[in-house]
């Protein structure tokens, strides 16, 4: 499952992906463990560090929308006007996400992510983040698309 990783196109500080636990057609259930060091908690809020709301939503984007937009097109799904290559890269599209809980230095998140379509090269997904005592932080629903860079 975890193989899939290798395929996103974040590196470094701006990975949020440790685990992906589930993943097929129809959805991905992965992990992150935010880093107490990470370089938003310094100015977001000085002695007071809180995961702002855009991370939250890139971590959910990042495992609920683009980790299983690649699995669907390297693993088979490919449809007309969706082809996985290098020069491919993930662009998310919209998002309509709620927040219920803050999230501090080190805490570890689940995002689940059920598939509502795919085609075209499109994804519309319903996903969820909840903390390790199983409260919701957030839910949303996430679109995006797979474009290629042209060279």
């Amino acid at each position: 499952m975890n193989d899939i990783l290798k395929y996103l196109p974040y590196k470094s500080s701006f990975l949020f992906v440790d685990n992906i636990t589930s993943i097929d057609e129809n959805g991905v259930t992965g992990d992150y463990t935010l880093k107490g060091d990470a370089f938003f908690y310094e100015d977001h809020f000085p002695g007071n560090p809180v995961t702002p709301g855009v991370i939250i939503t890139e971590i959910m984007a990042q495992i609920g929308l683009v980790v299983l937009g690649i699995y669907l097109m390297v693993n088979g799904s490919q449809q007309q006007g969706a082809v996985m290559n290098e020069g491919s890269f993930p662009l998310l599209t919209a998002t309509n996400v709620e927040f219920f809980k803050m999230v501090l230095p080190g805490e570890k998140v689940i995002v689940t992510s059920k598939k509502q379509y795919f085609r075209f090269g499109k994804l519309k997904c319903s996903i969820e983040m909840h903390n390790s005592a199983g409260d919701t932080v957030a839910k949303g629903i996430f679109s995006g698309i797979i474009k290629n860079a042209v060279k």
